[in-house]
């Protein structure tokens, strides 16, 4: 699954404005990796990469046309999946009311429990971020078919202006969507981007988790759970968390402790909930 990034203030990110598929940068081909010198492509050589012997793989010279077969496969698969899934919701009542009162919020899950946001945004307009890379492009493809707008970013550099442009997409009605052991872990460690952005819009933080009675897992860093068709998902929403708006460092670092504590026990809960 493409990985999803948790905004961050170090000053080495970098951040695209957001974009949907519409408006998403083409493939800088000057990007790609070019063989170097002595692996030229003459009747004798197998190209970069290739040990001498090794059979090249069938889909390779495919890979290009696959990987943009990819996103619409996807989104019709994924769509397809939803209709089968038998939804229950718990806790979720103060983030409907709020967001009946037309007040947007940050939901907060951990990265392997991805797959849900379009269910519970459920058409509402939301912002998440996502890599630079080929994996985020897909991201990009796949969750603007359910009306998610993302932020394209990477740990480079830039770190202020990609903060201020989700801090903007909030400002004019989007929900923000953050996975705080993104993009590649630690698994299940909270980074503290998402209390710095509560802090800077004023917005609460809505933790979240899912489990499904029937999944599989990818064999990614985080096990990303895909619900199996037919399966019963659980979503259990937590209480509400607030950072203060004039929060020391202290009071930020015990606001991501606490997030981290409350997701770990909701993933603890509606596990244990469907596999009861």
């Amino acid at each position: 699954m493409a990985a999803v990034t948790e905004p961050d203030l170090e000053p080495e990110m970098t951040i695209d404005p957001p974009q949907t598929p519409a408006t998403a940068a083409p493939v800088n081909r000057s990007d790609r990796v070019h063989p170097g010198p002595g692996s030229g492509s003459g009747s004798g050589s197998r190209g970069a990469g290739t040990s001498p012997g090794k059979k090249q793989p069938w889909w390779k010279p495919y890979r290009k046309r696959l990987a943009g077969l990819a996103p619409p496969l996807l989104r019709v698969l994924l769509r397809l999946l939803r209709w089968t899934l038998r939804v229950e919701y718990i806790g979720a009542d103060a983030l409907r009311d709020r967001w009946a009162r037309g007040e947007q919020a940050i939901i907060s899950f951990w990265h392997n429990r991805l797959l849900m946001l379009p269910v519970v945004a459920d058409g509402r307009p939301v912002c998440i971020m996502v890599s630079r890379h080929r994996d985020g492009e897909i991201a990009t493809n796949l969750l603007g078919a359910w009306g998610v707008t993302t932020v394209r970013g990477s740990a480079s550099r830039g770190a202020v202006t990609g903060f201020l442009r989700l801090v903007d997409a909030y400002r004019h009605g989007h929900n923000l969507a953050v996975l705080p052991d993104g993009p590649r872990g630690p698994r299940y460690v909270a980074k503290p981007g998402v209390v710095h952005l509560a802090k800077a819009v004023g917005g609460p933080i809505y933790p979240m988790a899912y489990a499904a009675t029937r999944a599989w897992r990818l064999r990614s860093w985080d096990r990303l759970i895909v619900p199996l068709p037919f399966a019963r998902v659980l979503i259990e929403v937590g209480e509400p968390l607030a950072v203060p708006p004039h929060a020391s460092a202290e009071q930020l670092e015990d606001c991501r402790s606490e997030l981290e504590r409350r997701l770990a026990a909701l993933t603890e809960d509606v596990d244990t909930r469907v596999a009861a």
